[in-house]
C-alpha cells in the first residue's frame, strides 16, 4: 500500500528494521521479528508495539523508503503485509521511476518528484473510496491492519476504529476496536499474548454504557451469553453512538427487510461511513423532536437568537434547517420551539446588519426574526433558493393555497380542494368529525361543565393571539400546561393534527387519501377480513359507531391504511385508536393521524410481532425498577407488568379508561409522545402501590388495577351522559373513590416529569436489541422442539446446527445490497420457514458438516442432496429438511444411508453435472450450482409464489384458505414411512454415477483397498444378475452382455491398478462400460442385498460418526469459507 511520504530517521530505525533490497534511491526493509529470523524476544516486542501504536507503517512487516544520498533522513512511501505485495511495489518503482530520476540534477528535485508521484498514486487509488473520511491516509492504514488481523472478506466495510482497553477478568488489554458494517472486532498483542475478538452485530443482545468502582466509564457488550467490557476511550459517547447505530442497522437489515429495502441510505453497506452515520443520527433526532416526516434530513444547524414578540425578548437557541423546514428550539430552559414549513414562507430578507439578522415572512401575516447568525448573508441566499425549490410539482398544489388569517382553522383551506377531489367519487369521504355530527354542542347550554369548556377554549384563543395559530405557532411551556389540563372538544382534532406532525403529511399529499380509498375499494385480503370482523367492536357503546356513518368511515380509513402499508396491514387495537381519532378529526385527518402514530410515534407497534410495544414495555419495566423499587422487590416476576400493560401501550389507555378520560391521555400523547404514556403508567402503579403490595398473586393485582381504571372520571367533560362510560358504573363499582384524569395526569408530570424524551429513546435503542434477541430465542426453541422429534442428534448439537444454519443465512445478507436471500426471512411465516437457505448456502454448510464432504464430487453430492430436500421446488430448504438429511448421514442405519445415496442418484434429485471450467475439476461455480439446482423445476417463480401463498395466505390478495392449512397439517400427521419397494429403478447412467460416488467415499479410509475390491465385486454380481434376468426375458439379447461388460471393467481395473489412483481407475471402467452396453436398470432391493454381502461395506456405513468435531470446526471456519466463496 502506498503511503503519504513521511520523514524517517534511519539511524534510530536500524534496530527495528532489516534491509533486504536497495538501490540508489530506494530501500526495501523487513521488520525485525518477521520472516527468517523468526520470533523470539524481538518478535514479542515488535508484536506488542504493533498492537499498541497507531500507524500501519510501523505495523506492516515490510516497507519501502525513499533515500536521499548522503543524508540520514529517509521518506517512507509504501508498506506491505506480505512479501508479494511489497515486491510488486518495488518492481513498479524500478520499472517506472528509476529511469526518470536519473535526469534530475539535485537531490531536492528527486525527492519532490517522488513525493508528488506517490501522492498522485494515493489520490488515484483512493478516488471515491476514502473521500468521505476525515483523514484518508490514516484510514487507509487502519484498513490494512483490519484486513491483516481478521481476514474478513474484502467487501466488509470498515466504518471507524478506536484505541481502547478490553477487560479479561480484572486485567485490561490495550488494543484497537474496529467497527465495520457487520462486525465489531478487537485486536491486542501484548508480550506474546494475542487477543482477537470478532462478533457480528446481529448476535448482540445488550449494548450499554456502564460504570463501577474499577471502570469509571465503559461499554458493555453481551453476545451469546458472554459479557465483554471495553474502556479507556478518548471519546466514549461518540464510540457508543456509532456502535448503537451499527447494531440497529444490522437488526433492521436482517430482521426488518421491508423497511430496510426502502431506506436508500442504509441499503448499500459499502456506502456507510462514520460521518454518514453521525449525520443520520442527528437527522433522526431532529425529525423526532419536531415531529417531521422521516424523510427529512438535517442540513444545517446555526446558533442564533429568536425574537419572541409576546415576551419581548430574544430566546437563545439553535436554528435547524432541512429540505422543507426551518425549525428553532431554545437552549435556555424556557421551552420555546418553532416550526416554519418552507411551503408557508413568502419571503426571506436581511434585517439589521449589525445584529446579523434574518427576517422570514410567512402566510397569515406572520413574521419571524432571527439574529446573531454567522454568515447570515449566505444563509439568506440559500433559503431564498430553497423557497424557489418548494415551487416544484410536489409542492405546487400547496403553494396555490390562499393565506388564511391567524384565527382560521388549521385545515380549513384544504376543504375546497378536498371537496373537488371527492366529486365523482363513488366512495364519499366524510368531511366532518363524528363528534360534531352526533353530539353538536348547544350554545345555549350554560351548565358548569359547558362553562369550564368555554373557559378552556378562551384560554387557547388567548394563546393563539399571542403565539400564533397553525403549524408555525410558538410552542411554549404555557402550551404544554394547557394540554395537560385537557384540550377543548372543538379544538381537539386541529391540535392533534398539529402536535403529531400529521398536518405536514396532509399538506404535502393533497388528494392522496381519496385516491387510496378508490384503489382499496373492493380489495379482499386477510387484512380486510379482520377489519370487517372488528368494525362493530370499536367503541360499540358510542352512537357514532352504532350507525352506518361511523362504521363506513372507520372501514375506509383502516382499509386505506392497510392498502398503503401492507407490511403492517391491519393489527388489532388499530380499530380502537382510529375510532377515537374519527370522533374528533375529519376522515382524511384521522387517516394522517393514524399514519403518524403507526409510522413515527409508535414505530413497529402494529405488526405481527409488535416489537415496538415489547420494546416500550421493557423500557417501562426499567423505569419501574428506577422509580418504584419497592414494587419490583415485591413482585417476583417482572413479566406481570408486561402482560398487564400491553393494552395500555397498544391503545394509549383507550381500552382501559372511559372514553371521556382516555381522550385526555391522547392529548398528552400527541404533545409529549410515548413519554406521556410511560409517566401515566408509573402514576397508576404508584397510586395503587399499597394495594398492589398486599396482593398475593397476579390475578388479584389485575383486579386492583381494573377497579382503579373503572373509577377514573373526567369531571369537566362536556359529553352527554349517554356517551360517558364512567357514568354507567354500577353501584358496586361506584363505592370505589373517584379519581379525576386531570389530577392523575398532573401528578404523573409532577412526580415523573424529569424523564426526558432523549432518555426514553436511548432506553428504546438499548432494549430493542434485547427484545429482538429474545424473540429469536423463542423462534429457536420452537424450531428445536419440532425438529428434535425427528432426529437423533442431542439437543445441544441440534442447537449448534441451528446457529450455523441461521448464520449462513445472515452471511449471505452481509455483503450484497440486493441479496435475494434477504427476501427469504419472513417473521410472519411459521417458525420452521422463517429461515431458509438456497443451494449455494447449502453447499457451504455441506462442505463444513457432511461426513461425505471429502468426496471428489462433493459439489455434485451437495447439489443432488439439495434437490432431493427441495420437495416444493422453490429452490429453498428449511432447517428441518437440512437437519434430517444430516441425521441420516450421521445416525442413520446402513439401509437409511444407502437409501439416501440411492435417491441422490435418481430423479428428481439427480441431474447430469458438467463443470464449464475444466481447470476446476468437479468444483462448480456459484452460477453453475444455481443453474443445476433449478433444472427440471416447473415454473420456479410460479411455484415459489404459490408456495408462499400456501404458507402465508395473507400475503396474497385472496382470502385465507383454512382448509388448505388443515389439509397440510393432516398430511403431515398421516405421513407414512417410505417403502423401499416404491423407489424407482436406477438406470445405467445413474448407476455409473452411483458407483463413482461410492469409490470417492472410500478414499482415505483405513480399509480403502478392501472397500474398492468389495464394490467391484458387488458391481460384477449386480451385472451378472441383470444378464440372467435379461436372458430369461429375451433369448436374443445383444452381443455385448452386462456380464461381459463387467469383465471388461475388471480387466481395466487390473490393467490400471499399478499406475492409476482408484478414482481414476473406476472412472475409466465406468466410461468403458457405458460405451459397451445401454439397456439395463437396477432396483434398490438388488443393490441393498448385494452390498449386505460385503462385510467391509457394512462396517464402513455402520461405523459410528460424531458430529461434534465437525461443528466445532465449522464454527471457526464458516466465515473463512464464506470469504473463499
Amino acid at each position: 500500500m502506498w503511503l503519504k511520504p513521511e520523514e524517517v530517521l534511519l539511524k534510530s530505525a536500524l534496530k527495528l528494521w532489516v534491509p533486504e533490497r536497495s538501490n540508489r534511491y530506494f530501500v526495501l526493509q523487513r521488520r525485525r521479528g518477521y520472516g527468517e529470523d523468526g520470533g523470539g524476544l524481538a518478535g514479542l516486542l515488535m508484536g506488542t508495539l504493533d498492537a499498541v501504536l497507531d500507524s500501519t507503517s510501523k505495523v506492516a512487516p515490510f516497507r519501502i523508503l525513499h533515500q536521499t544520498p548522503d543524508s540520514q533522513v529517509y521518506w517512507s512511501i509504501a508498506c506491505g503485509a506480505s512479501r508479494e505485495e511489497i515486491t510488486e511495489h518495488w518492481d513498479w518503482l524500478e520499472h517506472n521511476i528509476m529511469k526518470t530520476l536519473s535526469v534530475f540534477d539535485s537531490n531536492e528535485d528527486v525527492t519532490s518528484f517522488v513525493q508528488g508521484k506517490i501522492r498522485g498514486l494515493i489520490a488515484e487509488e483512493g478516488k471515491g473510496s476514502f473521500i468521505k473520511e476525515d483523514d484518508p491516509e490514516k484510514f487507509r492504514e487502519a484498513i490494512l491492519k483490519f484486513e491483516k488481523c481478521f481476514g474478513l472478506p474484502e467487501q466488509e466495510k470498515l466504518v471507524t476504529y478506536y484505541s481502547c482497553s478490553y477487560w479479561r477478568g480484572r486485567v485490561p488489554c490495550q488494543g484497537w476496536l474496529y467497527l465495520s458494517t457487520n462486525f465489531f472486532s478487537f485486536y491486542s498483542f501484548l508480550l506474546g499474548a494475542e487477543i482477537k475478538l470478532v462478533i457480528s452485530w446481529d448476535e448482540i443482545s445488550k449494548l450499554e454504557k456502564t460504570s463501577n468502582v474499577i471502570l469509571t466509564e465503559s461499554i458493555h457488550v453481551c453476545s451469546r451469553g458472554e459479557d465483554h467490557y471495553f474502556s479507556m476511550f478518548l471519546h466514549i459517547n461518540e464510540t457508543f453512538l456509532l456502535m448503537e447505530q451499527l447494531a440497529n442497522y444490522a437488526v433492521r437489515r436482517l430482521f426488518d427487510k421491508e423497511t430496510f429495502e426502502n431506506d436508500l441510505v442504509l441499503h448499500d453497506p459499502l456506502q456507510i461511513t462514520k460521518r454518514g452515520l453521525e449525520n443520520r443520527a442527528h437527522s433522526e433526532q431532529f425529525s423526532a423532536f419536531f415531529r417531521l416526516p422521516k424523510e427529512e434530513t438535517l442540513k444545517e444547524v446555526h446558533e442564533c437568537d429568536l425574537w419572541v414578540p409576546f415576551c419581548h425578548f430574544n430566546a437563545l437557541g439553535k436554528m435547524c434547517i432541512s429540505e422543507n423546514y426551518i425549525c428553532f428550539a431554545s437552549q435556555d430552559g424556557s421551552l420555546y420551539s418553532l416550526i416554519i414549513p418552507l411551503r408557508e414562507v413568502i419571503a426571506v430578507e436581511k434585517a439589521d446588519t449589525a445584529n446579523k439578522g434574518v427576517n422570514i415572512s410567512a402566510k397569515g401575516k406572520r413574521a419571524f426574526r432571527f439574529t446573531e447568525l454567522r454568515d447570515f448573508e449566505h444563509l439568506v441566499a440559500k433559503l431564498r433558493f430553497r423557497i424557489g425549490a418548494t415551487s416544484s410539482p410536489q409542492h405546487a398544489t400547496s403553494m396555490e393555497v390562499v393565506a388564511t388569517s391567524d384565527s382560521d382553522n388549521l385545515v380549513d383551506y384544504y376543504e375546497g380542494r378536498l371537496m373537488a377531489d371527492q366529486k365523482g367519487s363513488s366512495n364519499a369521504v366524510s368531511t366532518e368529525a363524528l363528534m360534531t355530527v352526533f353530539h353538536p354542542q348547544d350554545a345555549d347550554n350554560l351548565d358548569s361543565k359547558m362553562l369550564k369548556e368555554k373557559m378552556k377554549e378562551q384560554s387557547w384563543k388567548i394563546l393563539f393571539v399571542e403565539c400564533g395559530r397553525g403549524v408555525s405557532m410558538f410552542r411554549t411551556k404555557r402550551t404544554r400546561d394547557l394540554v395537560l389540563r385537557g384540550i377543548p372538544e372543538n379544538l381537539r382534532g386541529e391540535l392533534w393534527l398539529l402536535f403529531s406532525g400529521a398536518v405536514n403529511d396532509m399538506a404535502t399529499n393533497l388528494g392522496y387519501y381519496t385516491e387510496l380509498v378508490e384503489k382499496s375499494k373492493g380489495t379482499c385480503t386477510l387484512a380486510t377480513d379482520e377489519i370487517e370482523r372488528d368494525l362493530r367492536r370499536s367503541l360499540p357503546e358510542h352512537p357514532a359507531f352504532q350507525s352506518d356513518t361511523g362504521i363506513s368511515a372507520l372501514r375506509r380509513v383502516l382499509t386505506a391504511y392497510a392498502y398503503r402499508n401492507p407490511k403492517i396491514g391491519y393489527c388489532q387495537a388499530m380499530n380502537i385508536l382510529t375510532s377515537v381519532l374519527l370522533l374528533y378529526a375529519k376522515e382524511e385527518e384521522a387517516f394522517w393521524l393514524l399514519v403518524a402514530v403507526c409510522e413515527r410515534m409508535l414505530p413497529d407497534y402494529f405488526n405481527r410481532r409488535i416489537i415496538g410495544a415489547l420494546v416500550d414495555q421493557a423500557v417501562f419495566e426499567e423505569l419501574i425498577k428506577d422509580h418504584l423499587p419497592q414494587l419490583t422487590d415485591h413482585m417476583t416476576d417482572m413479566t406481570f407488568f408486561s402482560s398487564v400493560s400491553l393494552s395500555w401501550f397498544l391503545t394509549l389507555f383507550i381500552s382501559v379508561l372511559p372514553i371521556e378520560s382516555a381522550v385526555s391521555v391522547v392529548d398528552c400523547f400527541f404533545y409529549d409522545g410515548i413519554k406521556a404514556i410511560l409517566q401515566l403508567g408509573l402514576a397508576v402503579l404508584d397510586y395503587n402501590m399499597d394495594k398492589l403490595l398486599t396482593c398475593k398473586d397476579d390475578a388479584e393485582a389485575v383486579t386492583v388495577l381494573n377497579r382503579f381504571f373503572d373509577s377514573v372520571t373526567n369531571k369537566d367533560s362536556p359529553l352527554p351522559p349517554a356517551v360517558q362510560q364512567a357514568s354507567n358504573l354500577n353501584d358496586a363499582k361506584s363505592c370505589h373513590p373517584k379519581v379525576d384524569i386531570t389530577d392523575l395526569i398532573r401528578e404523573s408530570n409532577e412526580k415523573y416529569g424529569d424523564i426526558r424524551s432523549e432518555d426514553v429513546e436511548r432506553m428504546r435503542c438499548r432494549n430493542r436489541l434485547y427484545v429482538i434477541q429474545t424473540l429469536e430465542v423463542t423462534t429457536k426453541q420452537n424450531v428445536l422442539r419440532v425438529v428434535s422429534q425427528d432426529v437423533k442428534f442431542s439437543l445441544s448439537d441440534l442447537e449448534e446446527l441451528y446457529e450455523l444454519f441461521k448464520k449462513e443465512h445472515f452471511l449471505s445478507c452481509y455483503w450484497s445490497a440486493n441479496s435475494p436471500v434477504l427476501r427469504h426471512h419472513d417473521p410472519s411465516l411459521p417458525y420452521l420457514d422463517q429461515y431458509r437457505i438456497d443451494c449455494q448456502q447449502f453447499r457451504v454448510l455441506y462442505h463444513l458438516l457432511s461426513p461425505w464432504a471429502h468426496c471428489e464430487n462433493r459439489d455434485s453430492l451437495a447439489l443432488w442432496t439439495f434437490r432431493l430436500l427441495d420437495e416444493n421446488s422453490d429452490c429453498l430448504i428449511n432447517f428441518k429438511e437440512f437437519a434430517c438429511a444430516l441425521d441420516i448421514m450421521y445416525n442413520g442405519s446402513f439401509t437409511d444411508k444407502l437409501k439416501l445415496l440411492f435417491k441422490l442418484h435418481i430423479h428428481p434429485a439427480f441431474t447430469q453435472v458438467e463443470c464449464l471450467s475444466s481447470s476446476k475439476g468437479d468444483e462448480l461455480s456459484k452460477e453453475e450450482l444455481i443453474h443445476f439446482s433449478q433444472l427440471n423445476v416447473s415454473s420456479p417463480v410460479d411455484s415459489q409464489e404459490a408456495d408462499a401463498l400456501k404458507r402465508s395466505p395473507e400475503k396474497g390478495k385472496e382470502k385465507m384458505d383454512i382448509q388448505a392449512y388443515l389439509k397440510q397439517w393432516q398430511d403431515e400427521l398421516l405421513k407414512k414411512e417410505e417403502n423401499i419397494k416404491d423407489l424407482p429403478r436406477m438406470n445405467q447412467f445413474q448407476f455409473i454415477q452411483f458407483s463413482k460416488t461410492l469409490y470417492n467415499m472410500f478414499h482415505g479410509d483405513p480399509e480403502e483397498e478392501l472397500l474398492y475390491r468389495a464394490i467391484a465385486t458387488v458391481t460384477t454380481l449386480l451385472l451378472k444378475m441383470e444378464e440372467v434376468g435379461r436372458r430369461l426375458q429375451s433369448p436374443t439379447s445383444p452381443a455385448k452382455s452386462p456380464a461381459s461388460a463387467a469383465q471388461s471393467i475388471m480387466e481395466g481395473q487390473d490393467a490400471t491398478k499399478t499406475d492409476s489412483t482408484p478414482q481414476q481407475t473406476e472412472r475409466k471402467k465406468a466410461e468403458r462400460f457405458c460405451r459397451d452396453y445401454h439397456e439395463w436398470s437396477f432396483a434398490f432391493e438388488q443393490i441393498l442385498a448385494s452390498l449386505l454381502n460385503e462385510p467391509a461395506l457394512v462396517r464402513f456405513f455402520e461405523k459410528p460418526l460424531d458430529i461434534k468435531a465437525k461443528i466445532e470446526n465449522a464454527k471457526t471456519s464458516q466465515l473463512k469459507a464464506r470469504s473463499r466463496v
